[in-house]
């Protein structure tokens, strides 16, 4: 699974390098970048919930099975567009958007699911080193992909990063086919609103759920924007073309797989919630540093330490919100987080699309950053909140 994971994810950041790439060269408006990773998240707002709701009523792995279906068929009919010049100009740019809103669709049922299926695959002892190699895994795709991705976007074109990333999909629909859950959850009857309504209530009256599910969400709307918008600092800034890109990918993907070892290592380190404020804290700091550097070794460096504190700082929060979610409420939890979590992405970077031009691209990161250092401190000095690690709820309604 771990392995079919790791190569599904690489393709999907071979076919991503290609893809931002592709928008921003055709357009040379920061605004479309910013609409095409709106557009790929936004079903994951509308739609997370409900499939929290089935992953709590339904087989797990069959959902994930027809997520991988969706995006696979998706990346290759990209590339048989492209490979067939059947649109060209905004025409194609309109394929693109519709294209990354369908992948959302499919990734806003399979996300829950995932997070669902993964604690029922190994023992509650061993969920916190899981979901560490599970980062590191995903960020040894954001380091592999971009590789892959400028190595075929520059020797072979988009068609081939599409295609690879189609390809890759494969991998993961074998691993589904050969695994063993342990936890399938109970058919029901209830009504999927009424289902909703108590993976909520689960949230607001579990101590310290309320509090992660926020930070989820503000990690990703101010944390993300460096990589979201590398094109148009590798074009406006460095005045380079997509080697530099790569390099500035392939380093903060470094960096995360170095925040995920760090994780790993620490295991069931107490103060957990502490080091993930921490972790943010550094990883304002970066985005601050980043935003107002125009050294590209020194921008590889701070791009490093953000991949490496936004990974930390993540996979701690998620440890934390899996280790006290029963199997019975996960998927409607997870939805919930993962619902916050990712819908801090597309809105950051719909507003950053529509911030750069007016503020320039320094100034847009730099505020981000900014705004994070300050609510790191908020947490860590005011609210104190944050759980630490407990023992993994099996049984509790």
């Amino acid at each position: 699974m771990w392995i079919g994971a790791c190569v599904s994810t690489t393709g999907t950041f071979v076919q991503q390098f290609a893809q931002s790439w592709l928008v921003y060269d055709l357009t040379k408006n920061p605004f479309y970048l910013g609409l095409d990773l709106f557009l790929g998240q936004l079903p994951i707002m509308l739609f997370s919930l409900f499939g929290g709701v089935f992953a709590d009523r339904m087989d797990r792995r069959k959902m994930l099975l027809y997520s991988q279906y969706i995006q696979m068929t998706c990346a290759f009919v990209l590339a048989g567009l492209f490979v067939t010049h059947a649109l060209k100009g905004m025409s194609f740019i309109a394929v693109i958007l519709t294209l990354s809103f369908i992948v959302g669709c499919g990734q806003s049922f399979g996300g829950p699911a995932y997070s669902a299926l993964l604690p029922a695959l190994v023992k509650g002892e061993d969920l916190s080193n899981a979901i560490a190699m599970n980062s590191i895994q995903f960020n040894l795709a954001r380091v592999l992909g971009p590789a892959l991705g400028g190595l075929a976007y520059t020797a072979l074109g988009a068609t081939w990063c599409f295609t690879l990333n189609g390809i890759s999909y494969i991998a993961v629909i074998v691993s589904l086919f050969m695994i063993q859950v342990k936890f399938v959850p109970p058919t029901s009857r209830e009504s999927i609103l009424k289902s909703m309504g108590e993976g909520i209530r689960f949230i607001r009256h579990r101590e310290g759920l309320g509090p992660l599910v926020v930070l989820a969400f503000f990690t990703t709307l101010l944390g993300f924007s460096i990589t979201g918008f590398l094109p148009v600092i590798v074009q406006t800034i460095f005045h380079k073309g997509p080697e530099t890109y790569e390099v500035l990918l392939v380093s903060s993907g470094a960096g995360s797989i170095t925040g995920g070892l760090i994780v790993a290592a620490m295991e069931r380190l107490k103060g957990q919630g502490h080091v993930a404020l921490l972790a943010l804290l550094a990883l304002g700091a970066a985005t601050v540093g980043f935003a107002l550097s125009h050294w590209l070794p020194l921008s590889c460096v701070l791009i490093f330490v953000a991949g490496a504190a936004i990974m930390a700082s993540a996979s701690l929060m998620l440890s934390l919100v899996q280790v006290i979610v029963s199997d019975q409420m996960r998927g409607r939890v997870m939805s919930v987080y993962n619902l916050a979590f990712r819908a801090g992405i597309p809105l950051g970077s719909l507003a950053l699309g529509k911030l750069i031009p007016m503020v320039g691209i320094s100034w847009a990161l730099a505020g981000s950053g900014g705004i994070l250092i300050g609510l790191s401190l908020y947490f860590l000095t005011v609210m104190r909140k944050i759980p630490t690690f407990q023992p993994v709820a099996k049984t509790e309604h």
